[in-house]
């Protein structure tokens, strides 16, 4: 079965991370959360938690709402 929430959060969250120029580490001290977690969300390996996405877009500097429209609205491919 296709993981597709867990593969288009994957994307989303590397896409703003690249946009904001920032490297995984800094993103990691961002949000509190390991590195090697982000690789993992990013490489869609591991299943996020609401607790870390929260972490994560607060960190990107986003709302939660402005997320999820970015998350709906794109085609990530």
């Amino acid at each position: 079965m296709t993981k597709i929430l867990v593969r288009k959060v994957a994307q989303c969250v590397k896409t703003i991370r690249k946009s904001r120029d920032l490297s995984q580490e800094e993103l990691a001290d961002l949000s509190g959360l390991d590195r090697t977690y982000i690789s993992g969300i990013e490489r869609g390996v591991r299943n996020i938690t609401l607790d870390s996405l929260e972490s994560i877009v607060s960190a990107l500097g986003l709302t939660v709402d402005e997320f999820l429209r970015i998350l709906i609205s794109t085609d990530f491919n």
